[in-house]
């Protein structure tokens, strides 16, 4: 028998085989397993397998995230940039698994949270059988919920305690993300309203983007970021690494949005074509933007353009048409150029640009979907723009306003709390010489001469070095220091 007929009969054996494969223990098969996916009946085997691909996808995301991150910060802080998102996702997991999907999806209180079903306790129903749809929904939630933190991380980079963004980390997955999730996906108070949000511009996005300014507020800018009245770029060290998370990114978005359909509905094509296109308008966008104001095609602005134009498009992207998906991205895309212009002018340094990006874009696009919704995408309610009333804006703008509201609160509890009893930020000589040996006691570039290099050969110790520094009687390029 030849190679190829061997493999021939191998594949066909599996064609043949896998659909007899049990998909649980104890012996049940696909027919029973069908059967007892969900105690309603309402969802099927094809609806589990997507969900759980779209959250695969999402999972990949956190890859994205550390690498945009990483690439657009400085060399002697890439091991903290690291760590901290893999701790946003290991943290996360286990306290939304304990209370943040309770209190999100739980039994409604007044419309403002949801109390049960703690630890999932609830997947093990009455007569023993398994729930095997929540523990489907509960892994493509918590996805979302290891998002919302890790955004917060890059606002926050290059000058945060490790053990008090650690802190931070817990309560957004078991409090603050969880409630205005419960508000819009879970039958709390916007819901009633008829607040829309399909993929979370807003309720997850919006959630980072509004607690990592708080963040970044409470922390005060970096070192040299402003100093006498000018704005001082401090280039981050890889656009290599930050190009390649953008497009994990985008990739990643395609289980974001289309999976929001939490089941294998026919939508998730469009959905899948709507994304892509306000992405590629975002980048676009902000490519001209900023070449226009700074007259060189900025790849930076580029990179965060696309970014933006999916952030835009996360809230409308089941409800409009590609021809407003682009103009949605095209607008996220400009409105992240001029809101990174606008943190500068009010002091506020976001190193990787996650408040315009995914707080601004996010609010643009909550808002666009009151004004592009039209048939045959929905029939739920029409955009202002195809012949709709005014009242669908007003709700998503209530609906953003709430959810800056509570965030900026609760963050602000969080963050004060943190700073005042542990500390929030490291001291400068530990954010001169960098966070990853301070605060890890590694570097993730150690053949790399940099600051202590040369610090041992001017035999300078770290207190010394800063106060020659803010003498102006030693120069060091901080921008380059590994």
């Amino acid at each position: 028998m030849t190679k190829i007929a061997k493999l021939t009969f191998v594949i066909g054996a599996l064609v043949f085989l896998i659909p007899k494969i049990g998909l649980a223990s104890d012996g049940v098969t696909l027919g029973s397993a069908l059967e007892t996916l969900d105690p309603s009946g309402d969802k099927t085997f094809a609806d589990l397998l997507w969900i759980m691909i779209a959250g695969f996808l999402v999972f990949f995301m956190q890859a994205g995230f550390s690498l945009v991150e990483t690439g657009f910060t400085r060399a002697k802080n890439v091991a903290n940039i690291m760590m901290k998102n893999m701790m946003d996702f290991a943290i996360g997991t286990i306290v939304f698994w304990a209370v943040g999907f309770s209190l999100m999806y739980g039994n409604d209180i007044l419309g403002l949270f949801g109390f049960s079903n703690f630890f999932l306790s609830e997947a093990v129903m009455a007569d023993g059988t398994l729930n095997t749809w929540m523990y489907a929904d509960w892994f493509f939630q918590a996805m979302f919920a290891a998002t919302a933190a890790t955004i917060v991380s890059g606002a926050m980079a290059e000058r945060t305690k490790f053990t008090g963004y650690l802190v931070y980390t817990v309560f957004i997955t078991a409090v603050i993300y969880p409630i205005v999730g419960h508000w819009v996906w879970g039958g709390g108070w916007l819901s009633d309203l008829g607040f829309y949000d399909f993929a979370g511009s807003t309720v997850v996005h919006g959630v980072g983007a509004w607690a990592g300014l708080i963040g970044t507020y409470v922390l005060g800018p970096r070192i040299g970021r402003f100093v006498n009245g000018k704005v001082n770029a401090i280039p981050g060290h890889s656009v290599a690494l930050g190009t390649l998370g953008v497009f994990i990114l985008w990739l990643g978005w395609f289980g974001f949005n289309p999976g929001s359909t939490l089941g294998a509905d026919l939508s998730f094509a469009r959905i899948a074509v709507t994304t892509n296109i306000a992405a590629a308008g975002g980048a676009l966008a902000a490519m001209f933007t900023a070449w226009y104001h700074v007259g060189k095609p900025d790849l930076g602005y580029t990179l965060n353009g696309a970014l933006a134009g999916l952030v835009a498009i996360t809230a409308g992207c089941a409800v409009v048409s590609p021809t407003s998906a682009l103009i949605i991205g095209l607008v996220g895309g400009s409105i992240m150029f001029y809101g990174t212009r606008f943190l500068e002018k009010i002091r506020i340094d976001d190193p990787v640009g996650a408040i315009p990006v995914h707080g601004f874009a996010g609010m643009w696009g909550t808002l666009a979907v009151a004004l592009f919704a039209q048939a045959p995408y929905t029939t739920a309610f029409t955009g202002l723009f195809f012949g709709g009333s005014v009242y669908q804006l007003l709700i998503q703008a209530l609906g953003v306003l709430a959810v800056f509201g509570w965030t900026v609160a609760a963050a602000f509890a969080v963050f004060k709390g943190v700073n005042l009893t542990h500390g929030l930020r490291v001291s400068e000589s530990e954010e001169l010489k960098g966070l990853d040996r301070n605060e890890h006691g590694t570097t993730a570039y150690p053949e790399f001469f940099g600051v202590d290099e040369a610090r041992n050969m001017l035999d300078l110790d770290a207190e010394q070095e800063l106060s020659l520094v803010k003498e102006d009687k030693l120069q060091i390029d901080i921008n380059n220091a590994s």
